[in-house]
């Protein structure tokens, strides 16, 4: 029989990695289970940003804005090389919100959160500024202010590898098929998505965190005869607004690396941050999503609206041309009756059934957003912590997340470490290594010293080394895994060159090595 887990989580997304980091660390027994590869919705689409949300403000948000600025300097601790500092510029002109309403809302975000690691707000005159070179002449003063950067997807791996590595079982490309209720505990069915094989699990506790597809877990996989419980809170299902976001990536617009925050005329608010060295990633919008969630596409009418809304800024237009790479995630939002997408509430609801006179309990986690992610870990288990009373103590703000533990604490001591460590390594790849897996890249070299003993290069400076090391320890199966979530590569690398990977990794994943094959960089059957 199948170990009985004190929580089983539904959903590989940040917030079900988040929750079973938490718990995992809190002495629980944990199983997780995501349908796809972890991240591979929602929590690899958004805009990249850990931020308080300055437009929240708009809406009354103080709360949440609260909260997010907090955790804001608390993950820039825990994951230094994930989490980076940067600053956005805010140009002004008539016609938007009034000056002073600005810096008004920019005081109270630099007041807000208890900043101490980042800079504050000031004012730049743009006709006297570099970054005032690539915006049109109209533009004349701007606001500057600080948020931080982050590899959305990496943070939802590094949860995943914390909870792992505290003893949670973490299964990926595993689907529940169903739930129910037996006397005092969850049989949860599950099925391995790679080979087919099913088999039942069981649980004191079930969490729904399945981001848009929590409404059809609770509507669809919890058996009806169960939907009808004693409720804690007077709700009996999962209130979702699903709202697309989407993103274009086009070639490098400016020679600087500060964000901008560009207010359109609609009052929505559009971000151009530097991405990736060479690229620029301009988004989000803001629209009600009824469609297939398998296949959330970015629209032609989006593209262009993201195109027109930063040429009305920069000197050079944008047109759908110059997008080199888009995509398009759906936020699972608490539907607080909101007539705009837009203005819909980024905060989460957890929703408690059960518990009572001894009956399983289900948690359904509603909204949220990757910056908020581990307090609401925190309130989650807070929330079940009745249930299961041997809980230790909330313990993820003061430890570092997996390669969080840097030499110096920064990327730059770390990367200078690292090439005194492998003299013959090129300095570039290596910022790369650390950027991404921070200390670990030690793990991610296997004390290799040369770069012609990587193994196979497969386009770029993605090497065999790394490729072996992500699917051993990080759950890589496709090459759309490694290029698009455990790292944004396939910007670099050709249709060509992708299918190869994904050759190499399939006969990998069947033998365990690549039994020093060569495949064909120039044409793949």
């Amino acid at each position: 029989m199948e170990k009985l887990s004190d929580i089983f989580i539904i959903g590989g997304g940040i917030n079900g990695c988040g929750i079973a980091c938490d718990a995992a660390g809190r002495g629980l027994n944990v199983t997780l289970c995501e349908q796809g590869d972890l991240a591979q919705g929602t929590s690899s689409s958004s805009s990249k940003l850990i931020h308080g949300g300055l437009r929240y403000l708009e809406y009354y948000e103080f709360g949440l804005v609260r909260k997010a600025l907090e955790e804001r300097e608390t993950l820039l601790r825990i994951a230094p090389h994930i989490v980076h500092p940067m600053r956005f510029l805010l140009p002004h002109h008539k016609g938007l919100r009034p000056a002073w309403l600005i810096r008004l809302g920019l005081f109270l975000y630099d007041h807000l959160g208890g900043r101490k690691l980042l800079s504050g707000t000031k004012t730049v005159d743009l006709r006297n500024s570099r970054y005032g070179e690539a915006l049109r002449d109209k533009y004349r003063m701007a606001f500057e202010y600080s948020d931080c950067i982050v590899d959305d997807a990496r943070m939802v791996i590094l949860n995943a590898m914390a909870a792992r590595d505290r003893g949670a079982q973490i299964y990926s490309r595993c689907k529940v098929l169903s739930a129910h209720r037996e006397n005092k505990f969850w049989a949860i069915e599950v099925q391995d998505m790679m080979t087919g094989v099913k088999r039942v699990l069981r649980a004191k506790i079930l969490i729904n965190a399945a981001g848009p597809w929590v409404s059809g877990i609770v509507e669809n996989v919890i058996q009806p005869e169960n939907q009808k419980t004693e409720t804690n809170n007077g709700k009996s299902k999962a209130e979702v607004r699903l709202v697309k976001g989407s993103h274009i990536v086009v070639p490098r617009i400016y020679n600087h690396n500060k964000a901008y925050t560009f207010q359109g005329s609609d009052g929505r608010v559009v971000f151009t941050i530097p991405y990736q060295e060479n690229f620029t990633l301009i988004g989000t919008t803001d629209v009600d999503y009824e469609g297939d969630l398998n296949r959330v596409k970015i629209s032609t009418e989006e593209i262009t609206y993201l195109c027109d809304l930063v040429s009305e800024y920069f000197e050079r237009p944008l047109t759908p041309k110059d997008v080199v790479w888009q995509y398009a995630g759906v936020r699972p939002l608490f539907d607080d009756g909101t007539g705009m997408a837009q203005a819909a509430t980024r905060d989460y609801i957890l929703n408690l059934e059960g518990g009572l006179n001894g009956q399983p309990a289900i948690l359904n986690v509603i909204g949220g957003k990757v910056t908020t992610y581990r307090v609401q870990a925190e309130d989650v288990l807070e929330k079940i912590k009745h249930l299961v009373p041997e809980m230790k103590d909330k313990w993820t703000s003061a430890q570092t997340l997996p390669g969080g533990d840097m030499a110096g604490g920064s990327v730059e001591a770390e990367t200078a470490r690292m090439h005194f460590k492998y003299p013959a390594l090129d300095k570039k790849y290596m910022e790369r290594l650390v950027r991404s897996y921070g200390s670990l890249a030690d793990k991610v070299l296997n004390q290799i010293q040369k770069m012609e003993n990587l193994g196979l290069c497969f386009g770029g400076d993605l090497y065999e080394a790394e490729v072996i090391y992500l699917m051993k320890n990080e759950w890589a199966v496709t090459a759309e895994d490694i290029l698009w979530r455990r790292s944004k590569l396939g910007l670099r690398l050709s249709d060509v060159e992708i299918a190869a990977l994904d050759l190499w990794m399939r006969n990998y994943g069947k033998t365990g090595n690549s039994q020093n094959k060569v495949y064909n960089l120039q044409g793949v059957q």
